[in-house]
């Protein structure tokens, strides 16, 4: 899953400008809103609803914004209504694509992400065209400076985690089935463990290595356009480019 950590490795980079022009709180308020919607304004009940809660908290989002927003989500007050949506593609080099959006206007956003995905290269696929290169995984970033790696391990396994990684320079990587992935995040919160980022999502079983830089350069343009889209909530990419190249480029 290199492709996918290097991906979240860039992300973390972005995510200080992402916060100064609003873009966090953005996916944070669709992300309360929709679990809200499909699974109750109750997050004892609602796992999803709590960890979009535990996620606008850890980002200082005000208490008020994060009630409004979910009330908004269960209909208890008027607001638009988002769908999710995943679109799925192809960029330069046979690299796989899975975008998720949250969108109140999909005639709007459909256009928009093929125009992104056919403007640099690459084609914008049908439902389940390159799923099969991916499996639903849950997983967390932590950076080694916050714990040690066999005080990690011993929390994240008892809690019922796969794997965890620590083959990244700066952060381990934990990973989950989709039904463990509460109960580890849970327990890494009980420990008093930092967590840099905690999601469920679409990780790559193949991946592509790039080792041509004109064609690195186009997939990280053609990444960061999706994850600048208004719409886009979350990029999952099966691309791995080696280090060296990345530093060149980056």
């Amino acid at each position: 899953m290199s492709g996918h950590s290097k991906w979240a490795t860039i992300k973390h980079k972005k995510a200080a400008l992402d916060a100064k022009r609003g873009k966090a709180f953005t996916r944070l308020i669709r992300e309360l809103q929709v679990s809200a919607k499909m699974g109750g304004s109750d997050p004892d009940a609602n796992p999803r609803l709590r960890a979009a809660i535990n996620d606008a908290k850890a980002a200082n989002m005000p208490k008020d914004t994060i009630e409004r927003a979910v009330k908004k989500g269960a209909g208890e007050v008027e607001g638009s209504t988002y769908e999710e949506i995943t679109y799925e593609g192809y960029g330069p080099g046979g690299v796989a694509f899975m975008v998720d959006v949250m969108t109140d206007n999909t005639n709007r956003t459909t256009p928009e992400i093929r125009h992104i995905f056919e403007k640099y290269g690459g084609n914008f696929g049908t439902p389940n065209s390159v799923r099969f290169q991916f499996e639903q995984k849950g997983y967390l970033t932590i950076e080694k400076s916050a714990v040690d790696e066999d005080k990690l391990m011993e929390v994240v396994l008892e809690a019922g985690a796969d794997d965890l990684d620590s083959s990244d320079s700066e952060t381990f990587e934990v990973y989950t089935t989709s039904v463990a992935f509460q109960g580890v995040r849970d327990a890494v919160d009980r420990a008093g463990i930092a967590i840099l980022e905690a999601k469920v999502g679409w990780l790559p079983t193949v991946e592509v290595k790039l080792e041509d830089e004109s064609k690195a350069k186009q997939i990280l343009k053609l990444a960061e356009l999706f994850d600048d889209h208004d719409d886009v909530q979350n990029v999952w990419s099966n691309f791995d480019i080696p280090e060296e190249i990345l530093e060149r480029i980056g």
